[in-house]
């Protein structure tokens, strides 16, 4: 059940919301990052590895694997929201496990308590190589409180 769950699809209209609030972010952007998986409470964003992410002894930097699990969990507690919501972190604690290394990274968002005001979300951060292997370089917890949509 719980493997279903994890690959479990939104509804195309709350994948348009989240997909076009995504393209809105400058950073994800910049960095290279896109959506991979928008499912109910679960989103997934790809980075791949490239020198400009990258720190100093070539893993990829600890803000851009912080960046890409933000926002993971943001977009995850935003499936959940209503159309006419948006979320804004409150807080994020991330722990980095080990040296961000691999093709690309895999950050999953995964919504463990949404509430009216606030979502809790657990975070992971994967390292992933061209064979598929996965190795867990970063996992984190994020509060979000929901918030109205500003008027266009």
């Amino acid at each position: 059940m719980a493997e279903q769950t994890q690959h479990e699809q939104a509804s195309p209209a709350v994948q348009k919301r989240i997909q076009d609030s995504f393209d809105l972010q400058g950073l994800m952007a910049h960095l290279g990052a896109r959506l991979t998986h928008i499912g109910p409470g679960r989103v997934h964003i790809v980075l791949p590895a490239r020198p400009e992410v990258t720190q100093q002894h070539g893993y990829v930097h600890a803000g851009a694997t912080s960046a890409i699990g933000d926002s993971a969990g943001g977009y995850a507690a935003l499936t959940l929201s209503d159309e006419d919501s948006e979320v804004l972190t409150v807080e994020y604690k991330i722990n980095l496990l080990a040296p961000a290394a691999g093709d690309y990274l895999e950050a999953i968002g995964t919504v463990l308590k949404s509430g009216r005001t606030l979502t809790v979300c657990q975070l992971e951060v994967y390292g992933v190589q061209g064979d598929g292997v996965r190795k867990l370089v970063a996992n984190g917890q994020q509060t979000l409180i929901r918030v109205d949509r500003p008027a266009e």
